[in-house]
């Protein structure tokens, strides 16, 4: 079982539900029936029908159910090598695909371009996920390490556990943050309302560290620069969220895809979060390394585009 959720913007609104389900899921309008009938798709957490208009900020929620994979196909997906050897690989995952497959993404992903670029996996985490430490969401770009041995798997969940694992993330969040640098300490658990979401609110709350550096103040923006200490599933999204500086084009914690600057409407492609480098020692030659990303063209381009308004 899956969730997903979509806010509906300016440009879909008066639009009926199932055409814009269709084209957001490319699945046909009578595919997406059995979803309505099993009040699978709510607006705002109300179940509609087919014909539903929908309105500016609507917030729909669709339960999938869907068999999972039973194996990982390679596939020759493009992706951008940092650097691999006969223990591991570093790749700079774009923003779009899925780590590994799963229900609702049997193919297509990260793990599946992976499998088509080494020789041998790693036998932890198969069949689907082998080698797989740590992960980025969907739409979150940036340096990714894959274990491609057992013995390197397991040194290097053992340094994330340890915490030795330097990472730093470059986001564009909403808003001018007050200070130029700063510490979120609010733990994090799964939300009691939202299973498939996580949140401050929480009835296991786990410690959660974020610390952060202005790097440029945008109009209605802030460009930072981001390290976490702990590692909580959408920890960084949830956090600036928490504060009221969402990171811009999450859907599901911020829900800032477009923004309104003066009269005109600046459209966020995705979420605008990246893995800019990833350090640790190498579980084998038992050497420092560093890997980096630079930030991708979307955000160079939102980049951009904000910096033409002043910011005053």
């Amino acid at each position: 079982m899956i969730f997903m959720f979509f806010e509906v913007t300016e440009y879909d609104k008066n639009k009926r539900i199932d055409i814009f389900l269709a084209e957001k899921l490319n699945k046909s309008r009578s595919s997406l029936q059995k979803l309505f009938k099993k009040g699978n798709i709510k607006v705002n957490n109300i179940c509609v029908k087919p014909a539903y208009k929908l309105k500016t900020k609507d917030i729909i929620e669709i339960i999938l159910i869907e068999n999972k994979p039973k194996q990982l196909i390679p596939q020759p997906i493009p992706i951008e090598v940092l650097y691999m050897d006969s223990h591991l690989i570093v790749v700079n995952k774009p923003a779009g695909i899925v780590m590994y497959p799963a229900a609702g993404h049997p193919d297509n992903t990260l793990m599946n371009a992976i499998a088509y670029k080494v020789k041998k996996l790693a036998s932890v985490g198969a069949p689907l996920r082998p080698g797989v430490v740590h992960r980025l969401d969907k739409d979150t770009s940036g340096v990714v390490v894959i274990a491609l041995t057992d013995e390197a798997y397991y040194a290097l969940v053992e340094q994330f556990k340890k915490h030795v694992i330097k990472k730093y993330y470059k986001a564009i969040v909403y808003g001018n943050l007050k200070k130029e640098c700063g510490e979120i300490s609010i733990p994090i658990g799964r939300s009691k309302i939202h299973r498939k979401k996580m949140s401050t609110k929480t009835t296991k709350p786990k410690e959660a560290k974020t610390y952060y550096e202005v790097i440029e103040m945008l109009r209605e923006a802030t460009l930072i620069k981001v390290k976490i200490k702990t590692g909580r599933t959408h920890q960084i999204r949830v956090h600036f969220s928490a504060i009221g500086h969402p990171v811009l084009g999450d859907k599901i914690y911020g829900r800032k895809t477009v923004i309104k600057i003066k009269h005109k409407i600046v459209k966020i492609p995705r979420q605008m979060l990246h893995s800019e480098s990833l350090g640790f020692i190498h579980p084998i030659t038992k050497k420092w390394v560093e890997f980096k990303a630079s930030i991708p063209q979307d955000m160079v381009n939102l980049l951009t585009e904000m910096r033409s308004f002043p910011l005053q």
